[in-house]
């Protein structure tokens, strides 16, 4: 992390997971162990716990967030949400990109960049994933394939509104599997991201960007994986679900 220039975030990630009243004991206990971060904390929860997580958050530094949302301001299509709908409701920030949307719901790089250009005109902020898969990591192209990833993202997303992007690195073998990058690892990926930043904006840009880590980031590993100084927080799976194991992460990215 370089505090100096740019912020370090901790985002937790639900993904499907928690009822409305497991949600709320959860903000609860979390809320006294985070009170004194010195980082920016998010919560990304399914879609029915957003009004319960934002009234057991409020007055709290925890952020919440969206883990989706749809390119489209309204129209025929069933089952989505739109970025005006989050923003209405006071959620902050939403994830775009995610793995597990481009594996198992068709995301593509061309409707990741339309989502994440709908949700900076709502005034959201996106936690932006980007990540290769195992056998890209065995065949050599982790950093083509990523910096491509990022520019078609980022496509038509002026400078301006680049101060609302969060980029989360995610190898995709690292997620749920039990499996993390090495500390160098992910630095290393983490830097070729600034570094296509840095060629499509500026330098600038690309020292103001903070770019997370998130395959697997847990209380175990996070203070190494949060020493490197391109990793600026982390978007945290499963140990976002149990509060001492997310704080611990947050206290790391407070130091």
């Amino acid at each position: 992390m370089n505090k100096a220039l740019r912020k370090a975030v901790i985002a937790g990630n639900w993904k499907m997971n928690k009822t409305r009243p497991e949600a709320k004991a959860l903000v609860e206990e979390l809320k006294p162990l985070v009170k004194d971060a010195g980082c920016d904390v998010v919560v990304c929860v399914p879609f029915t716990n957003l009004e319960t997580v934002l009234d057991a958050a409020k007055g709290s530094n925890i952020k919440v967030g969206a883990q989706n949302c749809h390119f489209e301001k309204s129209g025929a299509f069933t089952g989505e949400i739109s970025a005006d709908m989050l923003t209405e409701m006071g959620v902050e920030y939403v994830v775009i990109g995610h793995s597990e949307r481009r594996q198992y719901f068709g995301e593509t790089d061309a409707t990741v960049n339309k989502r994440t250009k709908a949700a900076l005109a709502a005034g959201l902020t996106v936690i932006l994933c980007v990540g290769e898969m195992l056998e890209d990591r065995e065949a050599g192209i982790t950093d083509e394939l990523v910096a491509l990833q990022t520019k078609v993202a980022l496509k038509d997303v002026t400078k301006e509104q680049l101060a609302k992007v969060i980029i989360a690195y995610e190898p995709v073998w690292a997620i749920g599997t039990g499996k993390t990058a090495t500390a160098q690892q992910a630095n290393e990926v983490c830097a070729v991201i600034r570094a296509t930043i840095e060629k499509v904006y500026d330098k600038a840009a690309a020292d103001a960007m903070t770019i997370q880590y998130g395959g697997s980031m847990n209380a175990g590993n996070a203070a190494e994986l949060l020493a490197q100084p391109d990793v600026d927080g982390g978007l945290i799976g499963g140990a976002s679900l149990k509060a001492p194991d997310f704080s611990v992460i947050v206290d790391a990215a407070s130091k």
